[in-house]
């Protein structure tokens, strides 16, 4: 029997010849079609997630940590991420971009959001930008929706805030929870295509999914979320330390020092390179 013929719309697996864009993510929730995300920082993997069909690669802030080898993603800048997220649209071709706008790119008002973002969509060519928070920043989200520019927010546990929360915690819990099912409404109110919603509570998480028109993605939010994401180190066993939410799907780490240890010895016994690997 023939093989079922491949989806074309379908956002993981699709066959469409074209970069995903925030109609088709529009288009899969309504079709309760599930799908993955990946951070990226650079041409080669991406080029590898594009390839196995990750339709949307997020340049995240994160870079601060797994990148540049801070303790939190506050010290990133715009300066800093803008060569990573140019890589990674050079080395995909049908995943839709999204860069994280830094902290102190947006918070300041209207006007410094809309530069930042301007310069990530001039500068690099991706096709949206992420922002973390709910009410507060409703004004920027609608001015770069406005100005044509889509934006995925970004609930509950929001890393540029961790000096706020006192730590790396569940958020959302009680009354709290209350209040970011109302944030999220806002948000999409304000024209964001997509809601992030990090270390929430499962049964929170599952309630503002129903309740929005726009794609909700997890992290740390259970599996009632239209989407998931994970920062590709962390899925792939880079990371030393990773949250309860984390699966590795690989252990590329342990890997990557076999192979460094087997080149070192080869080299230092004289194995490597060998006559094949030489110039005559």
């Amino acid at each position: 029997m023939p093989a079922t013929p491949a989806n074309p719309t379908a956002l993981y697996g699709g066959t469409s010849g074209r970069r995903v864009t925030v109609r088709d993510i529009a288009a899969a929730k309504q079709r309760h079609e599930k799908w993955p995300m990946l951070t990226a920082y650079d041409a080669l993997t991406a080029r590898i997630f594009d390839e196995a069909g990750i339709p949307v690669l997020l340049v995240g802030d994160s870079a601060a940590m797994v990148v540049y080898g801070h303790d939190s993603t506050i010290p990133v800048t715009v300066d800093d991420l803008i060569p990573l997220a140019a890589a990674v649209v050079r080395g995909s071709k049908r995943a839709l971009v999204v860069a994280d706008l830094p902290f102190g790119s947006y918070q300041t008002g209207v006007a410094d959001a809309l530069t930042a973002a301007t310069r990530f969509l001039k500068e690099t060519g991706v096709h949206a930008v992420k922002l973390e928070g709910g009410r507060r920043i409703l004004p920027q989200v609608e001015s770069m929706v406005s100005a044509g520019i889509p934006v995925m927010g970004h609930l509950g546990l929001t890393p540029q805030s961790v000096n706020a929360f006192g730590g790396y915690r569940v958020q959302g819990r009680g009354q709290s929870g209350e209040e970011l099912m109302a944030d999220a409404k806002d948000l999409e109110a304000a024209g964001a295509f997509a809601v992030v919603l990090e270390c929430v509570p499962e049964d929170l998480a599952a309630r503002v999914t129903a309740s929005l028109s726009v794609p909700t993605i997890g992290i740390g939010g259970g599996s009632q979320t239209d989407a998931q994401v994970l920062v590709w180190q962390d899925m792939a066993g880079l990371t030393a330390h990773t949250a309860k939410f984390v699966k590795r799907f690989a252990e590329v780490g342990t890997l990557l020092g076999d192979a460094a240890r087997a080149y070192a010895d080869e080299v230092v016994s004289g194995v490597y390179p060998a006559p094949e690997h030489s110039y005559q």
